[in-house]
């Protein structure tokens, strides 16, 4: 009979994704019943090593990852050297090494959620621990990824344990789901053509302070607003707009990183005309306010 894993009364050495040298990273740690958070953050641009072999199913939250050199392994099945997976997921099975190596071209930021593969809080008839996952790396499910975004937050921001627990309740079934494929992932194939891809991402980038209709970026791709609205989705897992969105988020970032600048300054230097507007959108694209994260980071 498999015996229930509290996660709480876990020691971590044992779902622990190392990451060498040590000091390269910030993280933070969280554990509930049935599930563990592992909230991290590269701060040098310099090569890293990771690798875990655990007892538990992996979920990799992919927040903002891209490398110039590198590779990811599933010891056995799977191996990629894709450069850009930012808002990508990977989910490595209880038991599967998962290791690898990269030269970051930005500072990594994502989450680690270990799920105790025996399910503790789920409902006995969804049999989450007589499932035989396959792993999968780098992609994008909207469900799942909402779920494990917040989950992230609570990591970062915990709320009530209630809370997460549930999450992970939600995130178990979202996984078995996937795993049936009662509803495809959006596996990330086709879509733009690579030098659309480039050419589009860099006019966004160049632009994080202007707004930008629908039909300028159609125009970057040289594509119908139509094609191009179904086929950006494809190739970066969101629609222009909130890929868009996040991009100017993740600018105002590393604009709060600097104190001497208030955060009606970011606003006004991201677009925004009103120091609410910006509040709002920064509240719903990272669910705390600036004023919240610049607390978190000081």
């Amino acid at each position: 009979m498999t015996t229930a894993i509290d996660l709480r009364r876990t020691n971590a050495s044992s779902t622990k994704v190392m990451i060498t040298p040590s000091d390269i990273v910030r993280r933070r740690f969280a554990a509930w019943t049935g599930i563990r958070g592992d909230s991290f953050e590269i701060t040098r641009l310099e090569r890293f090593e990771y690798g875990v072999t655990s007892p538990f199913h992996l979920l990799i939250v992919s927040e903002r990852a891209e490398r110039d050199d590198g590779e990811t392994v599933v010891e056995g099945c799977q191996k990629t050297t894709l450069r850009e997976f930012s808002h990508k997921l990977s989910f490595i099975p209880a038991g599967r090494r998962f290791f690898g190596w990269q030269n970051p071209r930005v500072l990594t930021r994502g989450a680690y959620l270990h799920i105790d593969p025996t399910g503790p809080l789920l409902d006995p008839e969804l049999r989450f621990s007589e499932i035989e996952f396959k792993p999968r790396l780098f992609f994008f499910d909207r469900d799942i990824w909402e779920t494990a975004f917040k989950l992230k937050m609570q990591i970062e921001v915990p709320t009530s344990s209630g809370y997460a627990e549930a999450l992970g309740r939600v995130l178990a079934h979202e996984l078995v789901r996937l795993h049936k494929g009662a509803s495809a992932a959006q596996v990330l194939r086709g879509g733009l053509a690579g030098w659309q891809k480039k050419r589009v991402s860099d006019y966004i980038e160049d632009h994080l302070d202007d707004e930008l209709p629908l039909r300028e970026l159609a125009a970057v791709a040289r594509l119908s607003t139509y094609h191009f609205a179904r086929a950006f989705k494809q190739s970066f897992g969101v629609p222009p707009h909130r890929y868009h969105m996040s991009r100017r988020m993740e600018r105002a970032k590393a604009l709060l990183d600097v104190p001497a600048r208030t955060v009606t300054d970011v606003g006004l230097m991201l677009g925004f005309t009103e120091t609410s507007s910006f509040t709002s959108a920064f509240r719903r694209s990272v669910g705390i306010t600036p004023s919240d994260y610049r607390r978190r980071i000081m």
